[in-house]
């Protein structure tokens, strides 16, 4: 068992909609299903507004309510449902466009209450509440006594209606009277009632129809001619200055004998709407009665006023019960008739309409209203004629109604229309032609609005309008927007479920479920028929607007069926389904009646005490209920008090209909008279008593009631004082009811507390116990309980908590043994064969009353549009129509007048998911496929169809469709079917255009199917064609010699371009030879072929060697050729990937000094004439110039800069063209200096063997450059003879300790770095001094 204790919103969200919607409590079940987000709890967007009224005023709430499903609206008087039928003319009740209202006809006292306004559906229920205060014209009376009531004479008239008519039986032509007789006391000569007559709650007139008579204690109404239109309910409403009595009954009207045999009814209800100077709208109600022939239509007639002549307005019948009479008199009054035909003839007419005149309704309007007030000034003005002026264009043209056989427009004048008025000429297109034709060619049309017949059925006309006068005819109005002639209206769709219950010896009480998304709905007519006669009677002749109807002048004992269809002016439905069989006689024999004898609830007297031995009555099957008990209190305020009490423990022969309250007020405790606090029973064990007195002390006793008659009183109830609730913490819980009992579960429901306290409920606490324990042994359930003792007694109590703490205790439950009874069973979920899901429970000890009640999540389901409810026997089936995710949720049943057989089942998401799974299996069986239909091509370019079966019976077949035609074995089509391994093929040789398509393959095995399809259209299919064609040249083609890889070029590294093709199937036989463009090439060293490879090889490509390339295969067996296109752009890309290669060998950008300046340059290991490069300078391509200039020797690329400057600094770069994206080589200059000698060395020095030489000069240069040393043009390095030196990258000396002869020649500093070279040269010359002359060496 699963019990949860709610300690707040927060606590236990999973119980959020049971808990405050739902107020039950599943011990069993821990997750509430989850609730579509589109449904919400009823909201009052608009609240009912408190009224003040004089006495005999009429007055009006309304409400606005949104909510998802629709909420249903219910109007309560103090707490009291209000029931229109029960008091007729009194209330009226609307409902429309979520706009509700309720009307109160003729105030009087008995009207000042608190009303309010409850909507309800299954997220939750919401009420708005209003009072409403009648006030006197007299002030002499203080209003707040509700009685006596003083009338201006000073005494209280009483009324009783007497001698009263029944229910009655008419027919056609026939007069019938209804009367009362009247007593009024005290009895005053001079003093007169206001007596009134109402059918259905409409106020009758005196007219040639009905005629009222009032002989001072008598009132007689007289209905003259009997028709149709007067069958309906007549209320006699006595009033006097004390306040009204009414009595109400029934008046049935049968039709007339036919004149032809088999023809129906006679229409009933004619009216005329939209009258004016062209045509007048007549509409009817369909009769009740066919004749056993569909009506094929009806014809209308109409006389003018004063005349007794009688002409049909249409040549064939029209069966919309409605219909645009025209050529009419201008001024002239009518009155209109219907007939209905059938195949077998004409109906008598009906009753007359009213007379109504042919004219405009404004001009109607003149003619009856008043004329204005004197205003005591008189105006006069003077118009410019207006003659000769063509008036404008009609405004605002519009199709007002459209059937299949006419369409009305309506339109406004215009503004110039000049003084003499106009007229109108109407004009119709074909939609989609521009073909206009004028419709009333030979009379203008005096009216703004128009009647069109002669349509055709189904097309599409547009319209438009021209206004006319002496000066001309107008320009056109804009057209309407096309309208199809056809019928707007739908039949309306049949009746739901009808259901019988026994009244009276001689009457049925019919209900029924209302058409759905009926428009325009009129009424109903209802059937009824003896079982086994065939024969069916109408109960009504004139429909019904209820789902309610009280079926009278039925034979008693006889057993009937009813059915029931409903009618609007398209026409009446199809029957209802026909309901279960009933017997006709009162509603249950009664054995022992303790109160209301003879089935009648009666209470108008005070009920006897119950007797002492109460407890000790012999209750039998066909009798009243026992007596309630348990009456607690569950809200008290200044001047009601709610209370709450427990069912019988015995309910009688039938199921309770309701409960009966009675109060008497105990003063010092003695107690006083009983009162009845409610005249109509209450369905609910819980009741507002209203108009008690503060601080005063007050009993109770309930009574239960079924069909069989009003039990006997509870005992009284404790002494309760009346004083408001003022305590912060909500009241008791109440109704607490057990169910779904096991040996270690159960669940367990109950109603929130009336009294809330000073905020929301926001949860319950639950408490348990042992039924035997002690007080002390109640505890509180804070986990989820899975064990319940197996046969220990237990027993519950509840308490609400709201955030001022938690409330009183709920009355505690009968003590409930933890035992699972025998034969108790659980509902079963089962998927049939066709794949229908079905909640399935079956109860083994029912009786005969016993019912099965399904709910979700524990409210009872009234709705059938998500499942229907099956019983047959001891079981019972709740079908699911569209199961869906707004069917999730907690599903149980219970079972009536049995000992509490239930049980519940939780239908999850993830649970109806597999029910679905499940269900779509069982409908539509398929056989699983381990591959869909696939295509692809064999040799030769044959084409396969082919899919696999997981697993197929031996008796399983294919059918091969192509375009939804069959296609069977031949010599297009070759068709396999492997059954060992599910394999399906279907091949085909080829494809021709006339094979595009749509390819399927149809399993059957058993009622197992499956199909699988391929669409091959388009490009889709042309592609496989042409693959296929391919395919079958390429066999052919490979059965010679052949290329294997046709004819392309690769570059190697040495950028040598290599044509070459791979070849196959070759012989000594073969021949392969070489084209260009269409010249052989002649075999030489260039040529080559091995291991199947043929190859040509250009050395040093050029522009010469562009052109067409081709290599032809040839021997006994065939001839294949392979082509390379080398010219444009072929040619173009073969280049660009030489200089691709060509790129990739260039060497990194350096720079050298020359005599004029720098030189940066790069190799390459090819280079190609048709290379090309960009010399960039900081990004941008640079403009040559004699200073600035580019070149290539040999391998070498080169930009010679002659003078550099620091302007020249920058960054270089090299860009090689290879038609992708290129590659560079770059060089920073950027604040660097090439290498300088700056000075110091002499051009010639002249020194003595044996002197020593010392010369310097100074070197510039970043980075630092090197000094090389030469003499005589070859490098010399330092010694002890000859010392050079080079210090801190400025200085460079060169020293001879002692110079010889050996030592003369030319010298030469050589300076160097990266940016550039320079050298210095000097001349050394030794002589020896001793020689003669100074001889130099």
């Amino acid at each position: 068992m699963f019990l949860s204790l709610v300690m707040s919103q927060n606590v236990f969200p999973y119980y959020d909609i049971m808990l405050k919607n739902l107020s039950l409590l599943n011990i069993r079940l821990q997750n509430t299903p989850s609730i579509p987000y589109l449904m919400h709890p009823p909201e009052f967007v608009i609240k009912p507004r408190s009224h003040t009224v004089w006495e005999k005023q009429c007055v009006r709430l309304h409400c606005t309510v949104s909510g998802w499903p629709d909420p249903r609206v219910v109007w309560y008087k103090n707490n009291v449902a209000i029931d229109p039928l029960a008091n007729p003319g009194k209330y009226k009740l609307e409902s429309r466009y979520n706009v509700h209202s309720l009307e109160i006809n003729r105030c009087d006292f008995d009207d000042t209450a608190q009303y309010h306004a409850s909507a309800m559906n299954s997220k939750g229920e919401q009420s708005a509440f209003a009072s409403i205060v009648v006030k006197r014209f007299k002030g002499d009376v203080d209003e707040s006594l509700p009685s006596p009531r003083l009338s201006e004479y000073g005494i209280t008239f009483q009324t009783h209606i007497v001698d009263q008519f029944g229910v009655s039986f008419g027919r056609e032509g026939e007069t019938m009277s209804l009367g009362c007789t009247v007593i009024i006391y005290p009895a005053l000569n001079r003093y007169q009632p206001e007596v009134e007559w109402y059918r259905d709650d409409v106020l009758l007139s005196p007219s040639k129809w009905t005629h009222m008579h009032w002989s001072g204690d008598r009132a007689t109404l007289t209905l003259t001619h009997l028709n149709k239109e007067d069958e309906g309910l007549y209320t006699l409403r006595v009033t006097t200055k004390s306040g009204y009595e009414t009595y109400s009954a029934y008046v049935f009207v049968r039709d007339a004998d036919a004149e032809v045999e088999g023809a129906p009814g006679a229409p009933l209800d004619v009216r005329c709407l939209d009258a004016n100077k062209d045509y007048i709208i007549v509409t009817w109600k369909q009769p009740a009665v066919d004749g056993g022939n569909s009506i094929l239509g009806y014809f209308v007639d109409r006389c003018e006023v004063g005349t007794t002549h009688w002409i049909q307005c249409n040549d064939t019948p029209v069966k919309f019960a409605r219909f645009p009479v025209t050529g009419l008199v201008e001024g002239r009054s009518y009155t209109f008739r219907v007939r209905a035909v059938n195949k077998s003839g004409m109906s008598r007419p009906s009753r007359v309409s009213e007379p109504v005149a042919a004219m405009d309704p404004a001009d109607r309007a003149r003619m009856r209203g008043t004329s204005a007030p004197w205003t005591g000034q008189i105006i006069v003005t003077e118009e410019e004629p207006a003659e000769g002026v063509v008036p404008g264009r009609p405004l605002e043209l519009q199709v007002t109604e459209a059937t299949k056989n006419y369409v009305v427009l309506s339109w406004k004048p215009p503004g110039e229309k000049g003084l003499e008025g106009v007229m109108y000429y109407v004009e119709k297109c074909v939609s989609g032609t521009d073909n206009w034709q004028r419709v009333n060619t030979e009379i203008p049309v005096k009216s703004p609005r128009f009647a069109l017949f002669d349509l055709a059925e189904g097309k599409s006309y547009s319209f438009r309008v021209r206004c006319c006068n002496s000066a001309g005819v107008g320009e056109p109005s804009d057209p309407t927007e096309a309208t199809t002639v056809g019928d707007k209206l739908d039949i309306p769709s049949a009746p739901g479920k009808v259901v019988p219950t026994r009244n009276t010896d001689t009457s049925v009480v019919v209900s029924w479920e209302a058409s759905r998304d009926a428009k325009e709905l009129v009424g109903y007519y209802i059937e009824s028929s003896v079982v086994g006669s065939n024969v069916w009677e109408p109960c009504n002749n004139k429909p019904v607007n209820a789902t309610r109807f009280i079926c009278h002048g039925l034979m008693t004992g006889e057993t009937y069926v009813f059915r029931v269809r409903a009618v609007n002016a398209a026409g009446l439905s199809q029957f209802s389904p026909e309901s279960e069989p009933v017997e006709v006689k009162a509603a249950i024999d009664v054995s022992a009646t303790p109160h209301g004898a003879n089935g009648t609830n009666t209470r108008s007297s005070p009920t006897p005490p119950v007797p002492s031995n109460c407890s000790s009555l012999t209750w039998q099957w066909d009798s009243s209920p026992a007596p309630p008990y348990g009456i607690t209190v569950l809200e008290c305020v200044r001047d009601s008090m709610v209370l709450a009490w427990k069912q019988p423990n015995f309910i009688g022969g039938a199921d309770i209909t309701g409960y009966f309250v009675d109060y008497r007020e105990v003063i010092d405790g003695v107690p006083g008279k009983w009162h009845e606090a409610n005249i109509r029973a209450v369905s609910e064990r819980a009741y507002r008593v209203s108009d008690l007195k503060e601080n005063k002390k007050y009993q109770f006793q309930v009574r239960a009631a079924n069909m069989a008659g009003v039990g006997i009183p509870s005992l009284p109830s404790n002494t309760f004082l009346c004083e408001e609730w003022t305590i912060a913490v909500p009241g008791p819980p109440h109704d607490l009811q057990i169910r779904e009992v096991r040996s270690d579960s159960l669940v367990l429901l109950w109603k929130p507390p009336v009294y809330q306290g000073r905020d929301p409920v926001n949860g319950f606490y639950v408490d348990i116990k042992e039924a035997e324990a002690p007080e002390e042994a109640w505890r509180g359930v804070n986990n989820k309980i899975k064990n319940l003792k197996e046969g220990e007694t237990y027993v519950f109590r509840v308490r609400a908590q709201n955030k001022a703490g938690v409330g009183n205790t709920s009355d505690v439950t009968e003590p409930v043994p933890a035992v699972t009874k025998p034969g108790s069973k659980e509902i079963v979920v089962d998927v049939d064969d066709d794949g229908i899901i079905s909640l399935n429970f079956e109860c083994c000890d029912m009786t005969p009353d016993s019912k099965f009640v399904w709910s979700k999540n524990y409210e009872e389901i009234s709705d059938a549009s998500r499942l229907t409810v099956e019983t047959k026997g001891n079981k019972s089936k709740a079908v699911f129509k569209t199961p869906g995710e707004e069917d999730v949720g907690i599903y149980s049943c219970l079972v009536t007048h049995t000992d509490g057989a239930s049980a519940s089942y939780t239908l999850s998401e993830e649970e109806l998911k597999r029910l679905l799974e499940i269900s779509h299996d069982h409908k539509f069986p398929i056989i699983p496929l381990k591959s869909e239909l696939a295509v692809e091509l064999l040799e030769k370019g044959k084409v396969r169809f082919w899919l696999q079966a997981e697993k197929i019976s031996p008796n399983g077949k294919v059918d091969y469709i192509f375009n939804d035609n069959a296609v069977s074995q031949g010599e297009k089509y070759k068709m396999n079917f492997d059954k060992n391994t599910g394999v399906i093929e279907m091949i085909m040789e080829s494809l021709t255009p006339a094979d595009e398509g749509t390819y399927t393959f149809q399993l059957q095995d058993g009622k197992a199917t499956n199909q699988s399809s391929l669409v091959l259209i388009g490009d889709v299919f042309k592609q496989l064609q042409q693959e296929s064609e391919f395919q079958r040249k390429e066999w052919f083609r490979k059965q010679g010699p052949h290329f294997i890889e046709y004819l392309g070029y690769e570059v190697t590294p040495e950028c040598c371009v290599i044509l070459k093709c791979k070849v196959g199937n070759m012989k000594k036989e073969t021949s392969a030879l070489w084209y260009k463009d269409g010249h052989e090439i002649k075999s030489d060293e260039h040529l080559g072929f091995t291991e199947g490879v043929l190859k040509l090889e250009i050395a040093q490509i050029s522009k010469k060697d562009a052109g067409v390339y081709e290599v032809v295969l040839k021997d006994d067996r065939g001839k294949d050729t392979s082509t390379l296109n080398l010219t444009d752009q072929g040619f173009k890309d073969l280049m660009n990937e030489v200089f691709s290669f060509i790129a990739n060998s260039s060497t990194p950008l350096k720079v050298t000094s020359t005599d004029e300046g720098i030189r940066l340059y790069t190799f390459v290991s090819y280079y190609n004439d048709l290379l090309q490069v960009t010399w960039h300078y900081k990004d941008s391509a640079i403009a040559f110039s004699d200073r600035i200039k580019s070149g290539v020797v040999g391998e070498q690329l080169w930009l010679q800069i002659s003078e550099p400057t620091e302007k020249d600094m920058g960054k270089y770069a090299i860009e090689f063209n290879d038609g992708k994206g290129g590659l560079r080589r770059t060089l920073e200059l950027s604040g660097q200096d090439r290498a300088r000698v700056a000075g110091g060395l002499p051009d010639v020095v002249t020194i003595q063997e044996g002197k020593a030489l010392n010369l310097t000069c100074n070197i510039s240069g970043n980075p630092v450059p090197e000094v090389t040393w030469l003499k005589n043009d070859r490098e010399i390095t330092s010694d002890e003879h000859c010392i050079l030196k080079f210090e801190s990258g400025k200085f460079a000396s060169f020293t001879i300790t002692g110079v010889n002869t050996s030592d003369s020649g030319k010298y030469s500093i050589l300076v160097k770095n990266k940016y550039g070279t320079e050298s210095g040269d000097f001349t050394v010359s030794v002589f020896i001094p001793d020689e003669a002359g100074g001889k130099k060496k």
